[in-house]
């Protein structure tokens, strides 16, 4: 876990830089290396249109140019940024932990709302997809405040919750992204009681099947901090990752979060918003 400390300090510091005026170094990941204990077809659902379309990409480029939506899939929109790379040293390292114990299913969360987890999690699923090979489910487990259809331009007709409900299955939740090996359960209703469909029985198995299916699944969760879900989640996923964001997350509300869940299940931590060079780049 030191690594994970090292990076809870560096945060630290550079809240306390920023408050002064000074610029900050970079910080991509840090990563605690500590051991820790055939896909469906394209269902219910639409596209949008616009989705992938050269001009989005374009409304990425040049400094402070992108709108929240882009910026959240960059990793497809830019793929040679330096955004999606940071991604891909993301993936990579996970590779690296799988290769010595099964990590089918990771599990994306932050201390508090707001501090990037949705971005990591969609554009992580986004370069593992882009693996010669790997079929990849993102599946949004944020039945309160969902976002990921919203970043993809999906339109479900039917989502987790539906499926949870047993009103759907698996097969007809899931949607799939074209010219990717990506997958997306989306959430479609928000439903009165998202901790319970999550700690339900129908959730584990549902998380089983997927890991039957899929190379990877990436799993974004809500904020650990105020509600039971992250940890619930988390909990059925081999592995977990913590998105906190530079200059922002207090270091106590990270080791609060830290203290909720399972950190045997911890992979490492990522640490959003860095500067390089005095610049923000948006999303490290």
């Amino acid at each position: 876990m030191a690594k994970v400390y090292e990076a809870l300090r560096r945060a630290e510091e550079e809240r306390k830089r920023k408050a002064q005026g000074q610029e900050t170094p970079v910080v991509a990941v840090e990563w605690d290396s500590t051991p820790a204990t055939a896909p469906p077809p394209r269902r219910r659902g639409r596209v949008r249109s616009w989705f992938g379309r050269r001009s989005d990409a374009d409304a990425v480029a040049g400094a402070g140019g992108a709108t929240d939506m882009n910026k959240r899939r960059i990793s497809l929109l830019q793929p040679e940024s330096y955004v999606a790379e940071q991604f891909r040293v993301l993936r990579g390292r996970i590779d690296s932990l799988a290769a010595e114990r099964p990590i089918k299913s990771v599990a994306i969360t932050s201390p508090n709302a707001n501090e990037g987890k949705s971005t990591a999690a969609i554009n992580l699923a986004t370069v593992t997809a882009m693996s010669v090979g790997s079929q990849v489910l993102l599946m949004d487990c944020d039945l309160r405040r969902p976002s990921v259809h919203r970043s993809l331009g999906l339109e479900p007709q039917l989502g987790l919750a539906e499926v949870l409900r047993d009103e759907a299955s698996m097969d007809e939740a899931v949607l799939k992204m074209e010219s990717l090996n990506l997958d997306v359960l989306a959430v479609r209703g928000q439903p009165s009681n998202p901790s319970e469909l999550l700690a339900s029985a129908r959730m584990r198995s549902l998380v089983e099947e997927a890991s039957d299916r899929y190379d990877r699944i990436i799993l974004d969760t809500p904020a650990t901090l105020g509600v039971p879900d992250a940890k619930i989640v988390s909990e059925l996923c081999d592995g977990l990752v913590m998105v906190v964001r530079a200059g922002v997350t207090p270091r106590e509300h990270v080791e609060a979060a830290l203290d909720v869940l399972d950190r045997r299940r911890l992979l490492g931590l990522v640490l959003n918003g860095a500067e390089r060079g005095g610049e923000r780049e948006g999303y490290y």
